[in-house]
């Protein structure tokens, strides 16, 4: 079995604990379950040794390098988004979950599988569907202050 799958399901789960103990020192962890649970698909077929391990992780890993990069813009005054402040642990666990997300992108995308291309652009639409949702639902105002 190649080790990409396991690699994916690694990075993954490094960016869900990170999501999860930010969750829990800003008193918001039903936030990070909700905006995390897309993430679950490629940790599990990962673990398995999927080559749908790749296409489900890739666009929750860009949707998360992407979340990061503007976080960082933010910070350094080059992006104004109504963010709000970072504590020293939520800085620290955004460098967690970029470096999580750029690694994992990197080796799925020297990953080469046998899956139809049908077959894999449908798996990475539907997860970056449910990755993007997922954010957008956290971040509203009943879920969001939890």
């Amino acid at each position: 079995m190649p080790k990409e799958p396991k690699w994916l399901a690694f990075c993954c789960l490094a960016i869900l604990l990170a999501l999860y103990i930010v969750g829990v020192l800003n008193d918001r962890v039903l936030r990070q379950i909700v905006q995390t649970l897309p993430l679950w698909a490629p940790i599990v077929l990962g673990f398995r040794g999927s080559e749908f391990a790749k296409w489900s992780a890739l666009p929750c890993l860009i949707i998360w390098l992407a979340a990061m990069i503007v976080i960082w813009l933010h910070g350094i005054a080059w992006v104004y988004v109504a963010l709000g402040r970072f504590s020293p642990v939520d800085i620290v666990m955004t460098v967690i979950v970029g470096a999580a997300s750029a690694s994992g992108c990197f080796a799925a995308l020297r990953w080469r599988t046998a899956v139809s291309p049908f077959r894999a652009g449908a798996t990475a639409l539907l997860l970056g569907a449910l990755q993007f949702t997922a954010i957008r639902v956290g971040l509203l105002l009943p879920i969001a202050h939890r």
